[in-house]
């Protein structure tokens, strides 16, 4: 995913422009595209009367520069492997979860994760929804991974030029790292030698570097690809073209990336902010997470409702929380800026 700059969509905007105040006191929530639709702006909007003004990124680095130069959010929606960047550079303030009326309808497994605490009774980060980052796959054309699941798909000969990895190391880095072993959150500098390699054999077996779930859903449709490291949201389109696809649940279980909300440092007015993150929790901003944007909510409460096509059509059990258990939560980098040049490198050469 790329960010083109932070942009004004003006149906839900009441006024447009760098995301201070002005003349309007509603809230700016700068977020992931498909996070401002208008589910998770409606419980806000019937308690205040008014539209929040949003802006969208589709870049965690951009939207990070573009706040460290004065862009002002007062909500703001990074992910867990990211928001330590953002609190550590000054652009969060603690969540007082107290006044958070959707807080314990998130599982305990999220609402503790580590490093979120900001001390007794508050948060610098709320988990808002999660998923998983794996390897699609053609059953059809590689059914000797059917039943089998294994992401040595990726560096199979026999689908040299058929298979395709993210351009975000977030995504690829971790998984490529654990086809050899090695935990991409602790390595030390032999074991980030020994993931540069396999990342280059890795770059010898693509036919393409994507940066969207689009992309990944056509090669794989056409059969361009075999396989695809991707998010459920590429099964999710193949299967509902009814495409033979498998969404690979490896020993040990996927990635897990889990995003959500923050409050901005220089929020105007906390209590609105508040009820922004209040309201892109709702039940109805869950029902549409899972049913439209094709993400888990972290607001588990409606889940039970939910019909088994859901789950199915994501490839997801009804058992969410024992995936959550078996997958391994995304985390900060180490040397990430050293990654990012490292993979940029070697893909450099594609």
């Amino acid at each position: 995913m790329g960010l083109s700059g932070a942009i004004c969509i003006a149906p839900l905007l009441v006024s447009c422009g760098s995301g201070d105040s002005g003349a309007s006191s509603a809230p700016v929530l700068f977020q992931w595209e498909d996070y401002v639709d208008p589910p998770f702006l409606s419980a806000y909007r019937k308690e205040y009367n008014e539209t929040p003004r949003t802006s969208i990124f589709a870049d965690e680095d951009e939207a990070f520069a573009k706040l460290r130069g004065g862009f002002k959010a007062d909500v703001v929606g990074p992910c867990y492997y990211e928001f330590p960047r953002w609190r550590d550079a000054g652009l969060l303030r603690p969540i007082d979860i107290s006044r958070l009326k959707n807080w314990k309808k998130i599982p305990a497994r999220l609402r503790e994760l580590p490093g979120i605490a900001a001390g007794p009774g508050q948060v610098w980060f709320v988990p808002h929804y999660w998923g998983n980052t794996s390897v699609t796959f053609r059953t059809d054309l590689a059914p000797e991974y059917a039943g089998r699941p294994s992401w040595d798909i990726l560096f199979d000969p026999k689908y040299k030029g058929r298979v395709a990895a993210l351009e975000g190391v977030d995504d690829t880095v971790p998984l490529v790292a654990k086809t050899i072993g090695v935990d991409a959150y602790t390595m030390d500098q032999g074991g980030w030698s020994r993931v540069q390699r396999r990342l280059k054999e890795l770059a010898g077996q693509v036919r393409f570097v994507a940066s969207d779930e689009t992309s990944l859903a056509q090669g794989l449709a056409s059969g361009e690809l075999v396989a695809a490291i991707s998010w459920r949201v590429v099964y999710r389109i193949l299967r509902s073209e009814g495409k033979p696809v498998a969404y690979m649940d490896p020993p040990g279980g996927p990635f897990t990336y889990v995003c959500g909300l923050a409050v901005g440092h220089d929020t105007k007015d906390y209590t609105k902010a508040l009820a922004l993150i209040d309201s892109s929790l709702s039940d109805e901003a869950a029902d549409y997470t899972i049913r439209k944007v094709g993400d888990v909510p972290a607001n588990s409460s409606v889940l039970a409702g939910e019909p088994d096509s859901v789950f199915s059509s994501l490839g997801l059990p009804r058992d969410v929380d024992a995936l959550l258990d078996r997958g391994t939560f995304q985390q900060p980098l180490k040397n990430k800026q050293e990654i990012v040049s490292a993979w940029s490198e070697i893909r450099s050469g594609l």
